[in-house]
């Protein structure tokens, strides 16, 4: 803790981890944009809810620095001129080339899970369908066993709670546990010489940066950022997606009889209900936003589950709409440090979708159940059931 934490006195403006905005993490920010748009929290760091203040930030790189952990994080915790060589490097595994070699794979993968649902039947989308898919397509991208599935499982709900209780050591060990899988799947691929896989993992081991090869530490973080976000952001938006379905049936029939509206449908309904809550950055200077002054070397949090709701720019929150302009939609990020993985990401959903919708007549409520909201800082469901007809 920083001598300025321990002596800050500032008015404290919400806890984002009071109980009542745990209960309920989207009214809890529609509410705090409406009456305090950046407010100062009681984890000592500002949090920014309006759209426009949003972009604000994530437009001004060199004023809000992404550096902002004390482990290494490439590409995505650094800034330039150090982060573009990486960024470069990161960019080429998205292209479309890639995902049209990935896309049968991830295809095989989503219509093997929806033939084993239950049709007619109940099921609990996260466990069932939402959490396997996620682990499936994240190991069937970066050309990892099927044996790592489960311990990935596994080390994600480790994650979770060790991120949730805020326990540094935990969290230091959860992130040493992962990262050893990653480290043994680049020494596997050393150990086969000429039978090493063609697969993603491979190629990084011979990518260079400034004329020299990436070593272990920077590989690791690569794939860290990719396969940490694809594990829980996939899981969650699965979940979000099927929740919103079975409950706006006039929507699901409009996909069912228009699958070419899968994409622009999930980044809406993505938008509605964020699967991923936030982002953070460093403030380089002093700046004021919404008549905030905020110093230099302060804890900025892009809240992008309020910014993507604001009713400056979207109406009402709630309507689902497809006539919207794409570039106000935050779900990918904005900017120098834009998600790189938006292409995979959008393939993978439509490819889960598109075989659910065609194992399943319909998808309803499950009668009698009641859903659970997975805890902050996550974001979606922790359980949601629905009832395939």
């Amino acid at each position: 803790m920083s001598e300025q934490t321990r002596t800050d006195t500032r008015e404290i403006d919400w806890d984002p981890r009071a109980p009542e905005v745990l209960a309920d993490q989207v009214t809890a920010y529609d509410a705090m944009r409406a009456h305090c748009p950046v407010a100062y929290g009681a984890q000592h760091n500002w949090t920014v809810f309006g759209h426009a203040d949003t972009i604000r930030v994530l437009d001004d790189p060199p004023g809000f620095s992404n550096v902002v952990s004390a482990y290494p994080a490439v590409p995505n915790g650094m800034d330039e001129p150090r982060h573009r060589p990486y960024r470069e490097i990161v960019d080429r595994y998205f292209t479309a080339e890639r995902l049209a070699h990935f896309e049968p794979r991830c295809r095989a993968i989503a219509r093997s899970l929806a033939a084993g649902l239950p049709v007619p039947g109940q099921v609990e989308v996260m466990s069932a369908l939402a959490e396997p898919f996620a682990n499936a397509v994240t190991c069937g991208f970066m050309g990892w066993p099927d044996s790592l599935r489960d311990p990935l499982r596994e080390w994600t709900g480790k994650n979770h709670r060790a991120t949730l209780s805020m326990d540094r050591e935990a969290m230091h060990a959860v992130a040493l546990e992962f990262d050893g899988h990653i480290r043994e799947q680049l020494d596997l691929r050393r150990a086969q010489g000429a039978d090493v896989p063609a697969d993603v993992t491979t190629s990084l081991l011979a990518e260079r940066v400034d004329g020299r090869p990436l070593d272990d530490a920077e590989i690791v973080s690569i794939v860290r950022n990719w396969t940490v976000g694809e594990l829980g952001t996939i899981a969650a938006s699965v979940g979000i997606i099927v929740e919103f379905l079975a409950t706006h049936p006039e929507v699901q029939a409009r996909l069912r009889a228009d699958r070419s509206l899968l994409v622009a449908a999930t980044d809406e309904i993505l938008r509605i209900h964020a699967p991923l809550i936030s982002n953070r950055r460093r403030t380089t200077r002093e700046v004021t936003i919404a008549g905030r002054q905020i110093p230099a070397e302060e804890r900025v949090i892009v809240l992008w589950a309020s910014a993507n709701r604001d009713e400056q720019v979207f109406g009402d929150p709630d309507e689902f709409r497809l006539d919207r302009d794409p570039a106000d939609n935050l779900l990918y990020g904005r900017g120098l440090h834009d998600c790189p993985g938006a292409p995979l990401a959008r393939l993978e959903l439509h490819e889960i979708l598109d075989a659910l919708l065609d194992r399943t007549p319909r998808i309803e409520p499950a009668p009698g159940t009641e859903r659970t909201l997975a805890a902050y800082p996550a974001s979606g469901f922790a359980t949601v059931s629905v009832r395939l007809r």
